[in-house]
């Protein structure tokens, strides 16, 4: 199905609103109802319900969080959303600048059906632990 590209960008600056409200039910009404995220090959979180809870996961683990979306690349309804997130890492107080994309499967209304989530794993480690 294709979308509007308009829309579509209008999306995802209203998905970087809802990461940056801090609020994750807002991060979860971006899915569809049973959409969900997959990170780094990780497992499953599928249905809004467990979305808020990677989203909360996430709040719990970096204080002052500010996503941005650097680029999008469109493809009908298929888009990646580059982004950048900063922030501080809640146990060890270090500024963290951890750049990623999200690969979307956009369902009918424009929601979010699918996304696969990535991101260096071992940069952010190492930013946490301060090398």
């Amino acid at each position: 199905m294709t979308q509007d590209p308009d829309r579509i960008r209008r999306f995802a600056s209203d998905y970087v609103d809802a990461w940056n409200s801090g609020r994750p039910e807002r991060v979860a009404a971006c899915f569809a109802e049973e959409g969900g995220i997959i990170i780094n090959r990780g497992e499953p979180w599928q249905g809004r319900g467990r979305v808020a809870e990677m989203a909360a996961g996430f709040y719990a683990d970096v204080a002052e969080m500010t996503v941005f979306c650097d680029d999008l690349r469109i493809a009908g309804d298929h888009v990646a959303f580059l982004w950048t997130f900063t922030g501080r890492h809640t146990g060890t107080g270090r500024a963290l600048d951890v750049k990623g994309w999200e690969e979307w499967d956009l369902g009918p209304g424009g929601t979010i059906r699918a996304s696969l989530g990535w991101y260096d794993a071992a940069d952010y480690a190492r930013q946490v632990a301060g090398g």
